[in-house]
């Protein structure tokens, strides 16, 4: 919903009603997230997507008829046996697709978590999305780490939507919870959706080069917050980096533990260390390595630089486990030479790290392309 919630936020403050669609469920090859989702505006217009444009039209209609009707949908599309191209993915994916009347009578909640969105604070939204008893359908309440805003039904679902969601929120994913009909862990009958807007994940950028404000684009294009951090005031400028949300002048060392000490450091939180410098990276470095919430620290540097930095790092006392953690040199080989072909190998490595993913041409390998959440 993040992408599209401007647009259903202006609707909705105006009193407006909207007909939206989210993908709650994947299977196999789909195209989009869960989570991911489609407007149907009051003017007419459609607004997100939740296949790419494969099942678009269908949704479309659908969300009409909701609109009209006050009374949510959950529908299954997926390739036809006899069209594959008649409501169907091309693809060879499934998608689950919650289609309900949004407005503030509906959703009078929106505003909050806009707001609590905005003010990067972590929040899911709980929706039954499917029940025995037709009643429930539609129950949604806020999840926020030390309580829910409103009752599910039962003190039971209550009690697992809540811890459950509180993981995917923890995560930053969202996804859809199945249990019995009165929140039975290993029943099935009850399934909630939880959209789970967590703060972005952050990009910490290492060294205010070139190369430095290519990689803030591209981080920042991908969602990240990104902090671009040099202990030179002459380079760390917002005017050189005017893509990162943030420019630190500080020793990169003492900044990364500083940030870690305050608990602004999570699994989600990628290092690229692009300084090739031994005085700023091997001590930064030291303190990288041994942070095992990082997902991915990467140096930049010759295979000579490479080499050199092992060296330092092993005098340092690092284990050999500790730096087999690090991606050096860093970025997938794509052949790059510019900073934003470089960018896009460094991103590309973060998202083939993040996937799961091979970094291999698609066209050589065989099975699913989309990889299950990690």
């Amino acid at each position: 919903m993040r992408e599209v919630l401007p647009e259903l936020l202006r609707w909705w403050e105006a009193g407006e009603t909207v007909g939206v669609g989210t993908v709650i469920a994947t299977f196999q090859s789909a195209p989009r997230p869960p989570g991911a989702s489609m407007l149907v505006g009051p003017d007419g217009s459609a607004v997100g997507s939740v296949s790419g444009g494969c099942v678009e039209g269908a949704v479309y209609e659908l969300g009409q008829e909701v609109v009209a009707s006050g009374t949510p949908v959950l529908q299954r599309y997926g390739v036809s046996d006899d069209d594959a191209f008649a409501v169907g993915l091309t693809c060879g994916g499934i998608l689950d697709v919650y289609v309900e009347r949004v407005d503030q009578q509906t959703f009078p909640e929106l505003g909050e978590i806009a707001r609590e969105i905005e003010a990067g604070s972590p929040i899911a939204v709980a929706t039954v999305v499917e029940h025995p008893d037709p009643a429930m359908l539609g129950r949604r309440a806020l999840v926020r780490a030390d309580a829910m805003s409103a009752s599910l039904g039962s003190e039971r679902i209550d009690d697992a939507v809540h811890d459950d969601a509180l993981g995917l929120l923890a995560s930053g994913h969202s996804g859809t919870l199945t249990y019995g009909p009165d929140g039975e862990r290993r029943g099935e009958g009850m399934r909630v959706f939880v959209w789970a807007f967590a703060p972005r994940p952050r990009m910490l950028v290492f060294g205010a080069i070139d190369f430095a404000a290519a990689v803030a684009r591209v981080g920042s294009f991908l969602g990240y917050h990104v902090t671009v951090c040099d202990a030179r005031p002459v380079f760390a400028t917002t005017s050189r980096f005017p893509d990162a949300d943030e420019v630190v002048v500080d020793w990169p060392h003492r900044y990364l533990a500083a940030e870690h000490e305050a608990g602004r450091i999570d699994p989600r939180t990628v290092v690229t260390v692009l300084t090739h410098d031994p005085k700023f990276d091997v001590p930064l470095l030291e303190v990288a390595l041994r942070l095992p919430e990082l997902s991915y620290v990467g140096a930049m540097g010759s295979r000579r630089t490479h080499d050199d930095r092992l060296a330092r790092l092993r005098e340092a006392g690092l284990t050999d486990a500790e730096i087999d953690r690090l991606s050096s040199p860093i970025g997938l080989d794509l052949g790059a030479r510019t900073p934003e072909e470089t960018a896009i190998s460094i991103a590309a490595e973060i998202v083939a790290g993040r996937w799961g993913g091979s970094g291999e041409p698609l066209a050589t390998t065989a099975g699913r392309i989309h990889r299950d959440l990690s």
